[in-house]
C-alpha cells in the first residue's frame, strides 16, 4: 500500500470540526494496531476541543483521548497518507491520485450526549478492524 517499500501503511481520518468521530477512529486506530500503521486526524474546520463525549465514550473503552487536540485539515496530510476516511465532510478533503478513499456515514456526535456516542464508538471500532484486516492483507508495493 505505501508508496515506498519497507513504509509503513498511513490513514487519515478527516471530519468537520476533529472533534469527534475522527479522533475516536485515529484513537481506535492506534490503539489496534498498534505502531504498524501511521495515524493521522484532521478537520476541515477545527472545533476548540474534543467532544466531551466522545472523551468519555473513548474512556469507557480504556482509551485516553482526553489530551488531543482538533487539527485543521491540510494538503500535505492528505498527500502523505495512503488512505484517507472522511466522515460527513463532504468536498472539502483534497483528492489526490493514487490514493484511497473511503467515505463513513456515521451519526455526528457533536451536541449529543455519552449514551448518543457510544453507538457511533461502537461503529467506528467495527470499521477500524474491517480497515486493519483489508491493510494487513494487502501486499507491500
Amino acid at each position: 500500500m505505501p508508496d515506498t517499500p519497507g513504509t509503513k501503511p498511513s490513514v487519515l481520518f478527516v471530519c468537520v470540526h476533529n472533534a469527534g468521530r475522527s479522533q475516536m477512529a485515529a484513537a481506535w486506530l492506534t490503539h489496534l494496531a498498534g505502531d504498524r500503521i501511521e495515524v493521522r486526524s484532521a478537520g476541515s474546520a477545527p472545533g476548540a476541543g474534543v467532544n466531551p463525549a466522545a472523551v468519555e465514550a473513548m474512556a469507557e473503552a480504556g482509551i485516553d483521548i482526553s489530551a488531543e487536540i482538533p487539527k485543521v485539515l491540510t494538503v500535505d496530510a492528505v498527500r502523505a497518507s495512503d488512505v484517507c476516511v472522511t466522515m460527513g465532510c463532504g468536498d472539502t478533503c483534497p483528492v489526490f491520485p493514487g490514493k484511497r478513499y473511503l467515505d463513513w456515514a456515521l451519526d455526528d456526535p457533536a451536541g449529543q450526549g455519552v449514551e448518543a456516542v457510544r453507538p457511533i464508538r461502537d461503529e467506528i471500532r467495527i470499521r477500524v478492524e474491517a480497515l486493519i484486516a483489508e491493510i494487513d492483507a494487502e501486499p507491500d508495493v
